[in-house]
């Protein structure tokens, strides 16, 4: 009988719960606005190329980049504070490479892939929203407030990764590669595609990376991660941060490095207080 209940199509049960199949059909519903807003916002940049792809995309080539201005400010501002010897060492984002487009598609595809990314970025908020609505009935008081500072606290986290790597990893990472020569009978020539690829994967994979305050806490709850541990190897994630600073900037200029390290390294202390909270949390609920 409950087998049958299970398939009959209902929504709730005699005793007024949702069923397994309403549970299934209320999720379908999140899940198609979710989409759809990010279908609509996809749609909608598709429209605007030259925002897009010339303001935005390629962005980081032009030498009036922030980015670019802000670094030689800082070196000139450090020469003259004697804390720098020369000032010009950290201006950059002159390039002469070129980029070409080498697929007869390659353009057209390009432009709905960074059109859906755009959609998924600008519509994060709503599809996190989305999701709070479906478990939220599940959710006690005290969880509902703690779920809604998590939407805030997610939503913040990646689109300050996703900035953080517009705005600095990617400028530093296309000046790197951008200017390396193996050899000086070579001439830099990429394809649009591969600048495409290097951008996007940069800033989602960064924007993922500023969400670990949040994978810690879910590590602790489950038990799986403490903040003693976490100490424990701190030296260990330094070494690793810096390594992964050295490696996305310029060599041999320290300044750069250590703008991309520091915020890594601040996510991993604010990780550890986000654990420690957690436990001392956890440790309270069971007295």
């Amino acid at each position: 009988m409950a087998l049958f209940g299970l398939f009959s199509g209902k929504k709730t049960n005699a005793a007024g719960e949702m069923s397994f199949w309403g549970h299934i059909d209320a999720l379908r519903g999140h899940l198609f606005r979710s989409v759809l807003v990010v279908i609509i916002i996809a749609i909608v940049t598709f429209f605007f190329p030259e925002i897009l792809f010339d303001k935005i995309i390629f962005g980081p080539l032009r030498s009036d980049f922030p980015t670019y201005r802000a670094f030689c400010h800082l070196g000139h501002w450090l020469q003259a504070h004697g804390l720098f010897k020369d000032g010009n060492d950290l201006c950059f984002g002159n390039y002469t490479f070129h980029l070409q487009s080498l697929g007869l598609a390659d353009q057209f595809t390009s432009q709905m892939w960074i059109a859906l990314i755009a959609g998924l970025i600008i519509g994060a908020p709503y599809v996190l929203w989305e999701v709070w609505r479906f478990i939220k009935p599940a959710l006690k008081d005290r969880e509902k407030k703690a779920s809604t500072a998590f939407i805030v606290s997610a939503t913040g986290l990646f689109l300050s990764g996703v900035l953080f790597s517009y705005y600095i990893i990617v400028p530093l990472m296309v000046n790197f590669l951008g200017n390396y020569k193996v050899s000086a009978l070579i001439e830099n020539n990429f394809t649009f595609d591969s600048y495409i690829s290097t951008v996007t994967t940069l800033t989602l994979a960064t924007g993922l990376i500023f969400e670990l305050p949040i994978l810690v806490f879910f590590l602790t709850k489950f038990g799986l991660m403490s903040p003693q541990f976490m100490r424990k190897y701190r030296k260990h994630a330094i070494v690793i941060i810096l390594i992964t600073a050295g490696v996305i900037t310029p060599s041999p200029d320290v300044t750069s490095q250590l703008l991309v390290a520091l915020p890594l390294y601040l996510l991993y202390e604010i990780s550890i207080f986000v654990s420690m909270y957690e436990m001392k949390r956890k440790a309270k609920a069971e007295l």
